[in-house]
């Protein structure tokens, strides 16, 4: 289907900078569902918090890069990760990057559906450069105590994952200097 015709059979009005953004998603969400041609070349990266995804999200938003970022935190707990994997995989062949949580179930059910991705965590030896980072950005006590607590087992997680390819942040790096 044309992205002409597309148009003529929706109940979409194009008329402002984001309703052409709405239209071009939308045909590209048609066009990968039911077209051979379409080839999903989408990154799916998982990110530790305070390693950059947010940021590099809106920064590469201003190019006009395809880039979701995707917050687990927005999503129904009673039907999770499963609708969260459906949220990623409609991303798949539109954008180009999907930052993804980090969470345990999250990495699991990614092998599980078989979806690639990149997990980017940052260097044992950084957890108070980490620490900082939260409270800089402005998360709250709870929120730092937490990693603080957790620190070794959640790296120690990630360091033995299965099913992904691993980069390793170092002092001072973000996602935004590696990808």
């Amino acid at each position: 289907m044309t992205p002409q015709k597309f148009y003529q059979t929706s109940d979409l009005h194009v008329d402002t900078r984001e309703e052409i953004y709405a239209f071009a998603s939308a045909y590209a969400e048609h066009y990968c569902k039911y077209s051979s041609k379409c080839t999903p070349n989408t990154l799916l990266i998982s990110g530790f918090p305070g390693t950059g995804k947010s940021f590099h999200t809106e920064y590469k938003r201003r190019w006009n890069e395809r880039i979701w970022d995707s917050d687990s935190s927005k999503f129904n707990k009673d039907h999770f990760p499963d609708n969260y994997i459906e949220h990623i995989k409609e991303g798949i062949g539109f954008a180009n990057v999907i930052f993804i949580s980090s969470h345990k179930e999250v990495r699991d059910a990614l092998v599980e559906n078989g979806l690639d991705f990149v997990l980017i965590y940052p260097d044992r030896s950084l957890k108070e450069e980490y620490m900082n980072r939260f409270l800089d950005r402005g998360n709250n006590e709870g929120f730092v105590s937490l990693l603080k607590s957790n620190w070794n087992d959640w790296i120690n997680e990630l360091e033995n994952q299965k099913g992904c390819k691993r980069l390793v942040l170092q002092s001072n790096q973000y996602i935004s200097d590696v990808i």
